[in-house]
């Protein structure tokens, strides 16, 4: 069996779960093998981890590296009963036997310029017998009569029965034909997904300053509400919805995220008020770089917020990236982290950039982190 490297309380980080996953399938895949060949994979992680979205990463990631088109299929076991996965029996054209009808969501392409990704997503909220009907599909790759295409890639996710969520023990026979990857959120590549994503800087900006923040699943409490990365992205959304009257702006973030860590967040962003002016530094003119860490942190989100709308001015580009080399070395790192977070456009700019040449050579040292 394959095994990962892991924290001995809480897995790998998911993001190198995701990479490795991915880099063992286009491998494979780039010398003519099947992904047949390779293990189903099962992705086990608290509730908002991410989970779901690393499986459609992977299947972009292995799409975009061996130039096919990929396709996943979600299959959530919790719906079926096992008779629905084996496809509806009707009489043959003599009326003689039964013909099982193949169910839609297993109808898949075998074209070789196509990868088929059959996600099994919450596989272990389906109660056991519905997972025993997984056996066929993880092991043999068909379903009844039903058999899977060479180009399909198998991979399933789902909560542990420790994180006290809709949960059943995964059956012995099931778990020994899957290859497990225990998953926990990471702060900086999840940061780097959600630079990408448009998510609210003033999340970006809490979470640098307070990075704990961004997990706070806890299975000893009855809380509703907690903060994962799921439910920060949810509360992003949220507030791109509000409008000016803030009246129920703690209601609907402690909604998502819980009270406690609510209560900071909109401490938070009040910081936002005293920052200078973000259009003026892009303009080039000469702003007073702030003193406070949090003031920093959250200037720094801001920057980039503003940088992803702009990406085409590169003249505006080059003067915030010439003001960030004025802010303390740790800010500027970051700052130039998240600037390469945005885009292949935006790593084009920075390396093209007068300001980050001229910085790089007085602080070598620090370039490696960026």
């Amino acid at each position: 069996m394959i095994q990962m490297k892991k924290d001995a309380n809480t897995g790998v980080a998911l993001q190198a779960a995701i990479s490795s996953v991915a880099d063992l399938y286009v491998g494979a895949l780039n010398q003519g093998l099947s992904p047949s060949n390779l293990p189903p994979f099962m992705l086990w992680g608290p509730p908002g981890v991410g989970k779901s979205q690393g499986v459609r990463q992977i299947a972009l990631d292995v799409g975009k590296r061996t130039g096919r088109k990929a396709v996943v299929t979600d299959v959530r076991l919790m719906l079926f009963n096992p008779v629905d996965l084996r496809g509806i029996p009707v009489a043959n054209a003599e009326r003689t036997l039964a013909v099982w009808l193949k169910p839609e969501v297993f109808d898949m392409d075998a074209d070789d310029g196509i990868v088929n990704v059959l996600f099994l997503d919450e596989i272990s909220a389906a109660p056991p017998s519905v997972q025993a009907t997984a056996y066929q599909i993880t092991l043999d790759r068909r379903i009844g009569e039903h058999r899977l295409p060479d180009n399909c890639i198998v991979i399933a996710a789902g909560n542990r029965v420790t994180d006290r969520s809709v949960a059943y023990k995964m059956p012995k026979a099931l778990a020994n034909r899957l290859c497990h990857i225990d998953v926990r959120a990471d702060h900086r590549t999840w940061k780097a997904w959600a630079v990408r994503s448009g998510i609210d800087p003033r999340i970006l900006g809490f979470l640098e300053f307070q990075p704990d923040r961004l997990m706070r699943f806890d299975t000893a409490t009855d809380d509703h509400a907690f903060a994962t990365p799921r439910s920060w992205e949810m509360l992003s959304r949220v507030l791109d919805c509000l409008t000016g009257d803030d009246s129920g702006l703690f209601l609907l973030t402690s909604g998502c995220v819980g009270e406690g860590v609510a209560t900071e967040f909109l401490t938070w962003i009040d910081v936002y008020d005293s920052l200078p002016d973000i259009a003026a530094i892009f303009d080039g003119k000469d702003v007073e770089v702030p003193k406070s860490t949090d003031a920093l942190y959250a200037l720094v989100s801001s920057m980039v917020a503003y940088a992803r709308d702009n990406l085409d001015d590169e003249w505006r580009i080059e003067r915030s990236i010439a003001y960030g080399t004025r802010l303390p070395v740790d800010y500027t790192v970051v700052l130039f982290r998240d600037y390469q977070s945005i885009s292949e456009q935006s790593k084009r700019l920075l390396m093209r950039s007068e300001a980050l040449n001229d910085w790089s050579i007085a602080h070598g040292r620090f370039f490696n982190d960026i």
